[in-house]
């Protein structure tokens, strides 16, 4: 089958800040694909441009076999749009919010329906201006899912939402997938892509620098564990005397610790603590965990997905 969005040497400058600079990506029907970056990376550019909301400077841009440009009024009645922020009238009734959003499309799901499938069904009669947090980010997705869309853009739809808000949005996401339709995710959180993505793109400047499954970008690393340290004040250990340390795949520091990929961990941290011991280093933290693609992305650059 035909990709459902296909992006060729996509590039967008403002100014003399270059947010997209010559990105490739391809996402197939039926996947829910995640795209990663801290902030700046252009993700947010990339996906407004995909929209049809923002001109790119150069590049190709195709959206289930269709262009912007060309097949506007076609193409927005095929796709549903949730931007990171979504601004609503507060005196309108939730119900009026979403039949106004319905009177877009020359056809759609029926809003009373939507309310119930992203749980909102008893605040239908509710102000906007009176619901809470996500609450509103759930009329956000049901405004999104009421033209019945085939492909659907969500821009961080979970910041700022408790755990629980945040694992409501996650079911109505995987439901809406289970449909067949196609997904194009951004998002900070790494459980978040991890539980929801088929598969994942990794972006920082503007350019794709890991394209995988979830399983297979964290499989990159080669390594079983993360041993995470920092020391005291006084003398410190270089990263050539701990890449010597029995299993230690990798070694880099950030933001004053030590982040060590490892591959064995019940050999790894008795022959660290030996060596602290005998170099007379103060340890002052110590933590291990299994890789995440927190972890990808800090191996790739150095940096963590939410560093400018």
């Amino acid at each position: 089958m035909p990709p459902a969005l296909a992006v060729r040497g996509l590039r967008k400058a403002y100014q003399d800040v270059v947010a997209v600079d010559g990105l490739d990506l391809e996402l197939r029907p039926g996947e829910c694909f995640g795209l990663l970056g801290p902030n700046g990376a252009g993700k947010t550019t990339t996906v407004e441009i995909c929209e049809g909301l923002t001109p790119a400077d150069a590049g190709d841009v195709e959206v289930l076999g269709r262009r912007w440009g060309v097949d506007d009024r076609a193409l927005r009645e095929r796709i549903g749009t949730s931007l990171q922020e979504t601004q609503f009238s507060e005196k309108l009734t939730v119900t009026e919010t979403l039949r106004l959003f319905r009177s877009f499309y020359r056809r759609g799901a029926d809003p009373a329906a939507v309310l119930e499938l992203v749980q909102l069904g008893e605040k239908a009669r509710a102000r906007v201006g009176n619901l809470s947090g996500g609450q509103k980010q759930r009329l956000a997705l049901a405004c999104a899912l009421v033209g019945d869309p085939e492909l659907l853009f969500l821009d961080e739809p979970t910041t700022g939402l408790d755990p629980q808000a945040r694992r409501q949005l996650w079911e109505l996401i995987e439901a809406f997938r289970a449909e067949g339709r196609t997904i194009l995710l951004t998002t900070h959180y790494m459980d978040e892509a991890e539980r929801l993505c088929d598969r994942v793109g990794v972006i920082d400047h503007g350019r794709v620098i890991a394209l995988g499954t979830p399983r297979q970008l964290i499989a990159s690393l080669g390594a079983e564990h993360v041993l995470e340290f920092a020391t005291g004040d006084g003398p410190g250990l270089g990263a050539e005397a701990l890449a010597r340390v029995e299993g230690v795949r990798s070694a880099a520091q950030h933001d004053g610790a030590w982040r060590l990929q490892v591959a064995e961990l019940h050999r790894t941290v008795p022959a660290l603590l030996g060596l602290l011991h005998r170099e007379g280093v103060e340890l002052s933290e110590l933590r291990t965990h299994s890789p995440t693609l927190e972890d990808v992305f800090v191996s790739l650059t150095g940096r963590h997905l939410r560093d400018e």
